[in-house]
């Protein structure tokens, strides 16, 4: 899809069109900042280095379970009050741990835990239900031109292809009981990965999904993800390959659809939007800059779709 067509424009403008994302007033209505209730230090929203939000948001925000653990590996430069994993932390505690790099948790080889970075070693998601690995290259990784929300790559497309809801994999049981992701900038990250004790774990690569993040990286293209957005990508992925996905979701994506139904966050049932929360944070921002800045003078939606 050409980035700078109608229907490309279209997309940029609201990019979380058909996602289950609770309503963002309560974050509209706080005019200043508010102590953290653990370190009583002056947060905004939530406190990024307790990862709880601010007194005044307790029992207001939405929260999300998730299907497996969740460790995100942060470069000891990346910006605490940038960084997006710590969205992650804050919608789902229960889930997802922080570490602050060279404090790697130590994974022994038996355990089922896959390390989310491309490669030529890397396996995509469904080949991890399968246990074999397909004759592709990034190649095959391309943009799938998709309803609103959901341009997320050749998986999807076999999925939603005539609104035909099906399994790819067939799995009562998830292949893996948990994840780890990097969060740094590229450059920043090669570090990280070189580490012994990350060495040892299966890579997995995800499909290309467009990048909404703000943050600028010169020299990467728009389909580097922010942190949230790739633990958003990977559980989709991973979701819909063992339990498919419902209906009314796909029906979503094509026409709005009440996000305060109640959602159903037990496993086994197909995708019906139950991890969209974790960009709860992330649509909030996204809008909030934007009536601040243009988007097309916004040097992150300049980058390229290839790195050239």
């Amino acid at each position: 899809m050409n980035p700078k067509s109608p229907e490309a424009r279209k997309r940029e403008e609201n990019p979380f069109d058909g996602l289950k994302i609770s309503d963002s007033d309560v974050l509209l209505s706080l005019k200043s900042r508010n102590p953290c209730p653990r370190c009583n230090k002056s947060r905004m929203y939530f406190c990024y280095t307790c990862y709880v939000p601010v007194s005044t948001l307790e029992g207001r925000i939405p929260f999300c379970n998730l299907p497996i653990k969740v460790d995100i590996i942060k470069h000891k430069r990346e910006i605490d009050g940038k960084s997006t994993s710590a969205h992650a932390a804050v919608l789902a505690p229960k889930d997802v741990n922080i570490f602050t790099y060279p404090n790697i948790p130590q994974y022994d080889e038996e355990e089922r835990v896959v390390l989310l970075y491309p490669g030529t070693d890397a396996c995509t998601v469904p080949e991890l239900f399968t246990g074999r690995r397909e004759k592709q290259s990034y190649s095959d990784h391309l943009l799938a031109e998709l309803p609103h929300g959901y341009n997320v790559g050749t998986l999807m497309k076999k999925i939603f292809n005539n609104n035909q809801v099906h399994r790819i994999c067939h799995s009562e049981n998830l292949p893996i009981d948990r994840l780890v992701l990097i969060d740094s900038t590229w450059n920043q990250s090669k570090g990280i990965f070189a580490d012994s004790r990350l060495q040892c774990i299966p890579k997995v690569v995800l499909q290309n999904r467009v990048s909404h993040f703000w943050r600028h990286q010169k020299g990467s293209p728009r389909w580097y993800l922010s942190t949230i957005e790739a633990l958003h990508q990977f559980l989709l992925e991973l979701h819909i390959c063992a339990w498919g996905c419902d209906e009314k979701y796909v029906s979503v994506l094509t026409q709005e659809y009440s996000i305060h139904e109640e959602q159903n966050h037990l496993q086994c049932k197909p995708y019906n939007g139950q991890y969209d929360e974790l960009l709860y944070f992330f649509k909030f921002m996204y809008e909030k800059l934007h009536r601040l800045y243009d988007h097309e003078n916004l040097l992150a939606y300049k980058r390229p779709m290839e790195v050239k």
